[in-house]
C-alpha cells in the first residue's frame, strides 16, 4: 500500500476565515479521494493547528473509507497529554513523541520536530500570513528540502 504524508503548520495566531476553511476542506477531500492511504501529521501548539485538525477529522468523516489517519506529532512529553492520554487516544488516531526533540531544550524541541514532520512528508500544508515566526521558519525549511507546499493563506 502507498502512503502518502501530509504534513500542517500555521502561526500558533492565525487569522482563520471561511475562505481558508473552505480551501482546506477542498483540498483534503481530493488528497483523501485520491490516495491509497492517507497519513495527516500534525502539533498541537497553536490556533491554526486546532483548526486544522478539527477540519481534518470532519473531512475524514466525510470522505474517507478507512484510508486515512490522524497523528499527533509532539515535540517531547507533555504533561497535558500524559494526564489524559485517554482523551487524546479518543481523539487521534495515533501519538507519537518525536525521537529527534524529546530530549531536546524545549524552546528548540518544536522547531527540530517541525523539521522532521516535513522529512516524512509527501506534501506540507500550511497557513502562513506573515513572515516570521517558527511556522514561516518551517515553511522555509520545507522550500529548502524542494518538498511540495500549499499555503491556503494565499489568494
Amino acid at each position: 500500500m502507498n502512503i502518502y504524508t501530509v504534513s500542517f503548520f500555521g502561526h500558533r495566531k492565525s487569522k482563520i476565515t471561511s475562505d481558508i476553511e473552505h480551501k482546506l476542506n477542498k483540498l483534503l477531500e481530493n488528497i483523501i479521494k485520491q490516495n491509497d492511504f492517507v497519513e495527516f501529521i500534525i502539533g498541537r501548539d497553536g490556533e491554526f493547528d486546532l483548526f486544522a485538525t478539527s477540519i481534518i477529522k470532519q473531512a475524514i468523516k466525510k470522505y474517507s473509507n478507512g484510508n486515512t489517519s490522524l497523528i499527533l506529532i509532539l515535540p517531547y512529553m507533555r504533561s497535558e497529554y500524559r494526564n489524559n492520554i485517554k482523551n487524546f487516544l479518543n481523539y487521534y488516531d495515533e501519538i507519537e513523541i518525536c525521537s529527534k526533540s524529546a530530549n531536546a531544550y524545549y524552546k528548540s524541541a518544536i522547531q527540530i520536530r517541525n523539521k522532521d514532520m516535513v522529512d516524512r512528508s509527501d506534501l506540507v500544508i500550511c497557513c502562513i500570513q506573515h513572515i516570521n515566526g517558527g511556522a514561516y521558519k518551517t515553511i522555509q525549511y520545507a522550500k529548502k528540502q524542494n518538498c511540495k507546499i500549499i499555503n491556503i493563506a494565499e489568494e
